[in-house]
């Protein structure tokens, strides 16, 4: 009975170790020429969209469309390429979608003015339905003299 429980015991030990590494995440190990390429080039990944995750920058993914889009960046630095180049090479491939910060361009306009433009409109569309109100209630609390005696002598009335 005791070797059972303690066969069950290191299958269950087991599986758990096996569930661990299951979990792990692969770790960049490339080799930078210096560590001011190194921090350049994990400021870009980290400035770069994973086209496959949509949601996730190159550093964060670990899809293998980032994997190798991570080793393409540090390439391209330890290459001495500039920040810009390496982005306009990401774009050029992959679309304005990669850039988490779309450039002020004609066809970004909406993004960059469209909330702008919202709140302006809704701010609009408030002043004048206040507006619209103020007048009504200053229209129906002007009484004529006539209307005035009229409701007196109802509210008398119904005081009676």
């Amino acid at each position: 009975m005791i070797k059972s429980l303690v066969k069950s015991f290191t299958a269950v030990i087991m599986l758990m170790s096996v569930a661990l590494f299951a979990n792990a995440t692969p770790v960049d190990t490339y080799q930078f020429k210096s560590v001011d390429n190194q921090k350049r080039a994990l400021e870009l990944a980290h400035s770069l969209r994973c086209p496959q995750c949509q949601n996730q920058n190159l550093i964060d993914s670990n899809s293998p469309v980032a994997q190798d889009l991570r080793l393409e960046v540090y390439q391209m630095v330890d290459e001495g390429k500039a920040d810009n180049e390496i982005v306009e090479f990401m774009t050029s491939r992959y679309g304005e979608f990669v850039l988490y910060k779309p450039r002020m361009e004609a066809k970004t306009y909406v993004l960059w003015l469209g909330p702008f433009a919202l709140l302006l409109f809704g701010g609009v569309i408030g002043f004048f339905f206040i507006r619209k109100q103020r007048i009504a209630e200053a229209n129906n609390q002007d009484l004529t003299t006539e209307d005035q005696q009229e409701l007196d002598r109802l509210l008398k009335r119904d005081a009676k």
